[in-house]
């Protein structure tokens, strides 16, 4: 029998899990982290769905800004949509759109990620996964008004940016080289009031897109489920297609005054389109007095039109690539005893 050689050194003890852990692991760790994932795949599922209704959000916009008395725009959709092209061509379609994928970026990953923290950190953990309608239209809300106070300033410099090169008389004759997004954001900063100009109509904004936010989420998450096979966990991309178009059509229909009131203010002060309204109340009793009821639903066949193609790339990119995000988090390691 041999004598174990107690001179001979031990062999070395295991590195911690620490460090046995590489960059890749914890990259790939962190970004499968459901809230993560949900803010990553968010703002894909924005640049995807407002380039795609990008000549109709430009078209509900300009439909917006018309009161009684203006009519460079009061016409159908579709010969809208031809007096667009054949004035400014493909860039007029696209107007604004880079701005407002700037602006929907950050603006969507904020909106779902900050969705799923909330629903994790203030309801799952007292409720499970039982959500009740209520807390899933609570959780919207809230992430819509976040996503609101971080993005805003965006939001406006795109509304100006949309109108600007339109055939509306009273912004006179068109300049040879219309201003960037930065530019239009100085000068409004410079000449309208410093940083409340890049606020202004922020009140209205958030008082549509709380609801607006909460019914989306809210609409969406009852329709997934009951467009869901029975025994299986998700609906085909068809019913998750089907699920995003009527939650964004219900959304809409039910909040779209707030969103005329936004683009109103948005363009208060600006020279030739002004509308000079003192506060909310007395912008809806103008706008009703000199425009109808029908007035604080102007742009809203556009709107619908865009919405259901709209939400339904949306809810579709931002699950598959959610789901894939999630997939990338690497298997724990047993631990070595």
């Amino acid at each position: 029998m041999r004598t174990p050689d107690l001179s001979s050194p031990a062999p070395p003890p295991p590195p911690p899990p620490s460090e046995r852990i590489g960059p890749g692991h914890k990259f790939y760790s962190t970004i499968s982290e459901p809230v993560i994932a949900a803010f990553c795949a968010g703002g894909v599922a924005g640049a995807v769905s407002r380039t795609v209704v990008s000549p109709l959000e430009r078209l509900k916009i300009l439909f917006q800004v018309q009161s009684a008395g203006r009519d460079a725009y009061k016409l159908s959709v579709s010969k809208a949509l031809m007096k667009m092209w054949k004035e400014e061509g493909w860039r007029g379609f696209m107007r604004g759109n880079g701005t407002n994928c700037v602006r929907i970026v950050p603006y969507s990953a904020v909106q779902f990620g900050s969705y799923n923290f909330y629903k994790r950190h203030f309801f799952e953990r007292y409720a499970g996964d039982s959500l009740t309608p209520l807390a899933r239209l609570t959780c919207g809300g809230m992430a819509g008004v976040t996503s609101v106070t971080f993005t805003y300033p965006l939001d406006i410099v795109r509304t100006r940016l949309s109108i600007q090169s339109a055939s509306f008389s009273e912004l006179g004759e068109k300049p040879k080289r219309l201003p960037g997004m930065w530019q239009t954001m100085a000068v409004m900063y410079k000449t309208e009031g410093g940083f409340t100009a890049l606020y202004r109509g922020i009140i209205p904004t958030v008082a549509g897109v709380a609801p607006y936010v909460g019914l989306n989420f809210m609409t969406y998450e009852f329709a997934r489920q009951y467009l869901t096979r029975e025994g299986e966990q998700n609906p085909s991309a068809g019913g998750k297609l089907l699920a995003g178009a009527a939650s964004g059509a219900v959304a809409q229909t039910c909040t779209y005054p707030f969103d005329v009131l936004r683009r109103r203010f948005q363009i208060n002060t600006m020279s030739g389109m002004g509308y000079q309204y003192k506060s909310i109340p007395d912008a809806v009793r103008v706008i009703i007095a000199e425009e109808g009821i029908r007035g604080m639903y102007k742009g809203i066949v556009p709107n619908l039109l865009k919405v259901a193609p709209s939400m339904a790339s949306s809810w579709l990119s931002y699950e598959i690539c959610r789901d894939f995000l999630v997939s990338l988090k690497p298997e724990e390691e047993p631990l070595l005893q």
